[in-house]
């Protein structure tokens, strides 16, 4: 966990494109700070992506004062210039406070204001609502040092203000705490579940960008379950498994507290945390017990990759994330290959780098089960794995396209044009990766006559 410690008045070098813009309006006149995410993360010790500025200069002034630098207009109306200094983009905005948000995402109207104060109390957190100069040291009116230090998610002001004024940031109260594996405060986390619903009102874009933020975050497992209902309201294909008990000596947790823990035990990827989070949704849909009272989920690696491709395409994921998350939750419950054919034959079908994210998927499926689930899957995972590196490194023929012959061969043969080509290289590829036959050119040949023969003669 990321935390502060404040017996040290805070230090913060600015890089020298930042203290530049932040010289030259402190040398016309005006008060000039960094703010926000930069002055948060040098806090913590991370170094910063971006640099912002908030000054009492007006747009125009800005702009007066950065005549002889390259300049864009970003958001005139709304207080913003982006300034090219040693061509690096910093945004220089007008002290400011919003009028209504009226869509609950964006201010109608925004009005300039003389005083750094009244310009952080518009802001989301109190760990992004500090400012710091060189000259003046840092702001911090809110509190927002000691909640780093606390490692504390708190809303500037009252939240469910600050939530109806921009129901984004909801996700963004779960995507910091996430990220610096941080709680929630009390107020806040309440409001959170209370306004939950203005998530129907956000862009499926914006919802799948903070989604991927949170579930990439050292803190993923505790906000999936803390606010299970929160991801509901966008992922209503969720709701059936919180709380859903499994009744089978594989499971020691309710589906949904399995999906958070194997989120959590698997590398902060998109691909590969989307398929943690999806993999298990089609298991309440597939539940029967037998006589003994044991649970069973026949057929839910199907129904689970068809619930993650309906939420990634209403999510508007692109097509390469939508793709990979499903054929992982569709295969993700597979037995593995024991033998190099069908390791040969498993490579071929998903694909060197799907069947590597595959191993991690079932690695962390079985991390958050059970004690004798965990003991009786470890060996043949292990073997598995030894068994893919193996045939990788013999450069095994995983598709039609490794044989040592083509169809142009087999015409040249004397193979007529036709679906016979492909029966045939086909019935060489299972040959070749049974090991009944050698990968070369003249084995092929030979072999391929013979299969020619047998189709002349059917």
């Amino acid at each position: 966990t990321h935390l502060i410690t404040m017996n040290q008045p805070p230090l913060i070098t600015l890089p020298e494109h930042a203290r530049r813009v932040v010289s030259q309006l402190e040398d016309h006149g005006f008060e000039a700070y960094v703010v926000g995410g930069c002055v948060r993360d040098s806090l913590l010790g991370d170094e910063p992506k971006d640099w912002d500025v908030c000054t009492n200069a007006t747009p125009e002034q800005v702009l007066r004062v950065f005549r002889r630098r390259p300049v864009i207009k970003t958001g005139l109306k709304h207080g913003t210039v982006t300034v090219l200094e040693q061509r690096r983009p910093v945004e220089v905005t007008t002290y400011r406070i919003d009028g209504d948000y009226v869509d609950n995402r964006h201010p109608e109207s925004v009005s300039f204001v003389g005083n750094i104060t009244e310009d952080l109390a518009r802001r989301d957190f109190t760990i992004n609502a500090m400012a710091y100069s060189p000259k003046r040291g840092l702001v911090d009116a809110f509190g927002g040092q000691e909640d780093l230090a606390r490692g504390l998610i708190r809303c500037v002001g009252e939240p469910d203000a600050r939530f109806q004024e921009d129901g984004l940031r909801i996700l963004r109260a779960l995507r910091f705490a996430g990220r610096y594996d941080f709680a929630i405060e009390a107020e806040t986390a309440y409001a959170i579940r209370r306004n939950r619903l203005l998530l129907e009102n956000i862009s499926a874009e914006r919802l799948f960008s903070e989604l991927k933020g949170i579930l990439c975050g050292r803190g993923a497992s505790a906000m999936l379950r803390g606010f299970p209902e929160v991801f509901a309201v966008f992922m209503p294909e969720i709701a059936p498994c919180i709380g859903f008990e499994q009744h089978n000596p594989y499971h020691l947790y309710d589906v949904w507290t399995h999906t958070a823990l194997a989120v959590q035990a698997i590398a902060p990827e998109p691909v590969l945390r989307l398929a943690m989070l999806m993999h298990d949704l089609g298991k309440p849909a597939c539940f029967t017990q037998d006589a003994r009272g044991v649970g069973h989920f026949h057929g839910h690696p199907q129904k689970s990759a068809e619930a993650a491709a309906a939420i990634l395409a209403r999510l508007k994921s692109d097509n390469a994330t939508r793709s990979a998350v499903v054929t992982l939750v569709e295969h993700h419950d597979d037995a593995l290959p024991t033998t190099r054919a069908g390791m040969c034959r498993l490579i071929g079908k998903l694909g060197e780098q799907r069947v590597r994210q595959l191993f991690e998927v079932k690695k962390a499926d079985n991390a958050a089960q059970s004690p004798y689930a965990q003991e009786r899957n470890r060996e043949p995972l292990l073997e598995a794995r030894c068994l893919f590196e193996e045939v990788l490194e013999q450069h095994g023929a995983f598709r039609i396209g490794d044989l040592a012959l083509n169809g142009r061969d087999l015409i040249s043969i004397g193979l007529r044009p036709g679906p016979a080509i492909g029966r045939i290289l086909a019935a060489l590829l299972a040959e070749v990766q049974d090991g009944a036959l050698a990968n070369t050119q003249e084995a092929l040949a030979a072999r391929s006559r013979a299969l020619i023969a047998e189709e002349e003669n059917s």
